[in-house]
């Protein structure tokens, strides 16, 4: 959020853009209606449709209530009104972004550059010598050039980023031309008839047609944390006159915390109530947005940790530098040093140019171009991995994650289950087939293959089962194939007892023989649903179904969670129709039932009803809470029998946990499944291990909230620290095991779908939504998207992230130890004595021209085969690590050496046997001579840097394993080369202007020039010992930094007696 807690409307904008109303609860419930005229505007009926009927406010549109708008309509109302947008600050331009650019402080070093060595010239001996302007104008060139090419990156990076947004689009479902179907919000249009359910953001300003259980968050508009309920109905205005908002209205921005409803959109984009608090702030002059550069737009509020890092390490570089340059000039005062072609001129102004070679070679220009190549490259192939990217920050994050907190259906496993066995009236059943086809398979009493399908128990269960679902069984066409196929609609939870049904001869028909009256949809809290449907006239529940009560009018059906339900149980159908009481023996024995499908890695669910003959409540009363209405139909329940269905693991899930526990990643599984069940499925996906105390490691949620409480920090950190199961798990279970693991310095990943997972998504150092299954909340709190709901997509992230940053760590290097080396070289040939060896136009040349692309290269490095074998990174640590350090100086150093030898042995060769300045300048033509020299150094030293980009892909590795493994690089040299040739081979260009010339240094300057690299490989591949020796002791700092795992934690007996208490609690738990 930023700077924008100091103004509270602005605050409240910005939650509407995420859309996440839950994040940073705490500091928006300080920040709301102080500076909001529009509340009171809420009172004063400034929504007329809030009085309207329906049919008033369709016919504005030409709305048909029960079709929604015609396809040609919509588009007309498109025309005339807009997108469904709120207005956006406009991107910066190509042409801002290269402004932007020139106001970097090392590009700002290098225009001071620049300018000096134009003025030191201009005052000069040679001021009327056109060429004695070269090195100034070239330094201007090469900056622009710098800048263009950064530029134009960024743009495109952005026009990456845009794209993976519309990838991610959030979408609405809407009714047009008589049919339901899903619309991006963008498109959405006045007169839109929207379907809401839970989860969902409100994409517009919407007057309700039909509301069930609506619940609202209005958060992010009016900054009330709790949920407001809505209705359809129209109030008078008298009734609504201390309410922030009118019931029947909901409004653009706000999130569906429960129940589900129909409305028609009334506003769009800035006309709605979000969008009129854009406008205030539109008009708000009381805080300027930030400038740079006194008028141009400051971006970095828009740059990652990494980027602002590097930043700041460019800037202390450049302040080193300008001491660097301060004191070589100071020297080469000092020492009367001359320029060798103007041997009468200022030693003073011979020195300001040398400074400002210095100032060039210092300077890591390509860094910053170099990291914004990478991380937009990186977020682009992160796609073909099935993750979306949302935030840069979260591609760095991902190299330091130590958790990997994860759901557990659609996720760990395929989300498509199947029931595979029952138990129904007192007998046991084995249900045949696979996925959603109810045309494969039987239903078979266990120990037998006769068809058991007209059982009364089979058929009363499945078909209570099937009443209080919401899921429907269609057949499509595959998109690959052509050929039709069974998808369920609805939730995962409820297909497999729907597609059971139909094995049993029940079908979607069903639903319409006993009308719905009642329902409750199913809450995280009561883990149960609900429904009153009309049984009136009938003796039985269907044909060969299990017999009603007399006079029943209404049944109860409850389906959820076994321990739940049992509990209200009153009663158990027996196979003859008859019931009997639920006695404690009778409960034992069923939850050993529950435990053993459970041990199965199955999901158990329990179906109750009850026999009603009126309805507890008055149906019109609108005052009935939905707790109250589910309090009065879920009493004194018959338990009719349990269904039990098995959720496939995910190819290639158990490898990946693997992996990642390679990698030092520990997995967590976070689900609502019963513990039995759940530990089954760790098991069978590696997070529990073969040697792992199943009573320690898989706890029930329970734990953690004894009497409703949460667990003291202590105790909670305890409780956590080992565990890697956790069942029977609510949303807000996940925020306390985010803030418990990150207490113990772990950096966690959690993923998320439902809209109260959003504080845990925004807690977490990741936070991962699912694609799929994810809700908009969700998604809007979320780091990155999985695209394919798939844990092995997880995995691969990490190990992109890692690679990416490794990359990034070893172009910093390289670039940095050519900086090291440039002013060495310098400083070295000022204090000796000798010729200068490059020019800063030749500096700028080497580094910009032959340097950048494999620079890039490194950067695109895929990741070494090793990279998930590492321990994570911790969050804080600096991009250039110790050993990182020693490697650079230690490259530097050999490569200046190596340089300054072949550079001298040159200008003996050249200059019989001379190599100072002063020698050299008794020679005749001495500069051609100096030139010579310069060309066979200068070549030596681009074909040592390409040998450097290839050591640089391994910090340990020798040069020849995989040499070949970076195609980008191949190329790179490729570039290098040809730049390097047209530096010294072409007229003109090389000796006139770069200074340097290939055709007179002979086959001797070429072979010299040669030795170079050769010496370079076998010194550079010696300290590679050094620095594996330095990374392997790093690699242990790491692990003994990591949290210790509470077995072998030594910090008391509370932790001894926390760990007992665990250990039994499990033992005694039944449920």
């Amino acid at each position: 959020f930023g700077s924008s807690f100091r103004h509270p409307s602005r605050c409240i904008l910005t939650c509407a853009f995420a859309p996440t109303p839950f994040v940073r609860q705490s500091r928006l419930q300080t920040t709301v209606i102080t500076n909001m005229s529009s509340a009171q505007d809420n009172r004063d009926g400034n929504e007329p449709q809030a009085h309207m009927e329906p049919q008033e406010i369709a016919q504005e549109t030409g709305t048909d209530l029960s079709k929604g708008l015609t396809s040609e309509r919509a588009d007309e109302l498109l025309e005339e009104h807009g997108r469904n947008e709120l207005e956006k600050p406009p991107r910066p331009s190509l042409a801002m972004l290269f402004a932007l650019q020139l106001c970097s402080f090392v590009i700002v070093l290098l225009l001071i550059a620049a300018v000096a060595s134009v003025v030191v010239n201009a005052t000069g001996s040679k001021k009327d010598d056109p060429l004695s302007y070269t090195t100034g104008i070239a330094i201007f060139i090469i900056v622009f050039i710098n800048a263009s090419i950064a530029a134009w990156t960024e743009h495109k990076a952005g026009d990456a980023l845009e794209a993976l947004t519309k990838m991610s689009q959030a979408t609405i479902s809407v009714l047009r031309d008589g049919s339901e179907m899903k619309l991006e919000v963008p498109l959405l249009v006045k007169g839109d008839i929207v379907i809401l359910e839970t989860g969902d953001v409100v994409p517009a300003d919407l007057r309700l047609l039909e509301a069930e259980d609506l619940k609202v968050s209005e958060m992010a508009l009016t900054g009330e944390p709790d949920d407001v309920s809505k209705t359809w109905k129209v109030k008078s205005p008298d009734d609504e006159s201390e309410k922030l908002t009118p019931e029947n209205m909901v409004f653009s921005g706000c999130s569906v915390s429960n129940g589900k409803g129909r409305g028609i959109v009334t506003s769009t984009g800035m006309h709605t109530r979000i969008g009129r608090i854009a406008k205030l702030i539109e008009g708000d002059e009381e805080e300027k947005p930030k400038k740079k550069c006194f008028c141009l737009p400051d971006m970095t509020g828009n740059m990652t940790p990494l980027q602002t890092n590097l930043e700041k390490l460019g800037a202390r570089i450049g302040v080193l530098a300008i001491v660097v340059c301060v004191i070589i000039f100071i020297v080469g005062v000092l020492l009367g040093r001359k320029d060798p072609s103007n041997p009468d001129g200022s030693s003073a102004l011979y020195m300001v140019l040398i400074s400002v070679t210095l100032a060039v070679a210092a300077i890591p220009e390509g860094i910053p171009l170099c990291v914004t190549i990478s991380l937009s490259i990186g977020c682009k192939e992160m796609v073909t991995k099935h993750v979306l990217v949302r935030k840069l920050a979260a591609v760095e994050t991902l190299g330091s994650a130590s958790v990997i907190c994860s759901d557990k259906t659609g996720t760990l496993t395929e989300g498509k289950m199947t029931l595979v066995k029952m138990y129904a009236a007192g007998q046991k059943y084995d249900v045949e087939g696979k996925g959603f086809d109810p045309t494969v398979g039987k239903i078979m009493r266990s120990g037998t293959s006769r068809d058991a399908g007209q059982d009364m128990g089979v058929r009363s269960c499945l078909l209570s089962g099937l009443l209080c679902c919401n899921t429907v069984l269609e057949q499509v066409k595959d998109e690959e194939t052509g050929a039709l196929k069974y998808e369920p609609r609805g939730n995962s939870s409820e297909a497999p007892i729907v597609v059971a049904s139909r094995k049993a001869g029940f079908d979607e028909t069903s639903f319409a023989q006993y009308s719905r009256v009642v329902e409750v949809p199913f809450s995280s809290s009561r883990k149960m649903m609900l429904t009153v449907c009309r049984v009136e006239g009938r003796q039985h529940l269907c044909q060969n179904g299990m017999p009603l009560d007399a006079g029943a009018k209404y049944m109860s059906i409850c389906k959820g969670a076994p321990n739940y339900i049992i509990d209200t149980c009153k009663e158990v159908l027996n196979e003859d129709g008859s019931v009997s009481k639920m006695t404690e023996e009778t409960k034992r024995e069923l939850l050993e039932i529950v435990d053993d499908y459970s041990s199965q890695a199955l999901r158990v669910l329990a179906i109750a009803t009850r026999c009603m003959k009126e309805i507890p409540f008055d149906l019109e009363d609108d005052d009935i809470t939905t707790d109250q209405k589910f309090q009065s139909c879920c009493q004194e329940l018959r338990l009719i029998g349990l269904v039990a269905s098995i959720d496939p693991d995910r190819d290639g899930v158990p490898q990946s946990v693997e992996t990642a526990k390679g990698a030092g990643i520990r997995v967590v599984m976070i689900t609502g499944d019963y513990l039995k069940t759940a530990a089954a499925i760790a098991r069978n996906v590696n997070i529990i291990g073969k040697d792992d105390n199943e009573a320690q490691v898989a706890v029930d949620c329970t734990r953690l909230r004894p009497n409703e409480e949460y667990l003291n920090h202590q105790e909670m950190d305890a409780l956590t620290r080992d565990t890697v199961v956790f069942a029977r798990a609510k949303p807000e279970d996940k925020l306390e095991i985010v803030k418990s693991l990150q207490r113990q310095g772990f950096v966690t990943a959690m993923t998320g779908d439902g809209v109260n997972d959003a504080p845990a998504l925004n807690q977490a150092d990741i936070g991962v939504a699912m694609g799929i299954q994810g809700t908009e909340v969700a998604k809007g709190a979320s780091d990155m998207i999985l695209t394919d709901d798939n844990f092995t997509s997880i995995v691969a992230a990490v190990e992109k992230g890692r690679a990416i940053y490794a990359g990034i760590q070893k172009f910093v290097a390289f670039i940095m130890s050519v900086h090291i080396a440039e002013v060495i070289q310098i400083a070295f040939c000022i204090i000796v004595g000798m010729p200068v060896m490059r020019t800063p136009l030749q500096i700028l040349f080497l580094i910009l021209v032959t340097d950048l692309p494999p620079s890039i290269a490194l950067g695109m490095e895929p990741g070494e085969a090793t990279i998930l074998k590492d321990k994570p990174r911790p969050k804080t640590e600096p991009v250039v690590l110790h050993f990182m350090w020693v490697s650079m100086v230690l490259n530097g150093l050999i490569l200046s050496s190596i340089i300054i030898v072949v550079y001298i042995l040159a200008l003996m060769l050249e200059c019989d046997g001379a190599f100072l300045q002063q020698d050299i300048e008794s020679l005749a033509n001495y500069n051609n001579h100096i030139m010579a020299a310069r060309t066979v150094a200068f070549i030596s030293l681009v074909w040592s840097e390409n040998v450097r980009s290839y050591t640089s892909r391994s910090f340990d590795k020798p040069v020849w394993r995989n040499v070949l493994g970076n195609k980008d690089m191949q190329k790179a040299i490729v570039l290098a080369q040809l730049a390097l040739y047209a530096a010294v081979l072409i007229p003109t260009f090389s000796d006139m202007i770069l200074g340097l010339d290939g055709t007179i240094i002979g086959w001797k300057g070429w072979v010299m020039a040669l030795a170079g690299p050769v010496a370079f490989l076998v010194l550079c591949e010696v300290c590679k010992f050094i620095t594996a020796w330095q990374m392997r002791r790093y690699q242990r700092q790491l692990a003994r930094q990591q949290p210790a795992p509470m077995k072998d934690c030594k910090s008391g007996d509370a932790i001894e007696q926390k760990t007992s208490f665990i250990q039994n609690e499990n033992r005694n738990c039944q449920d």
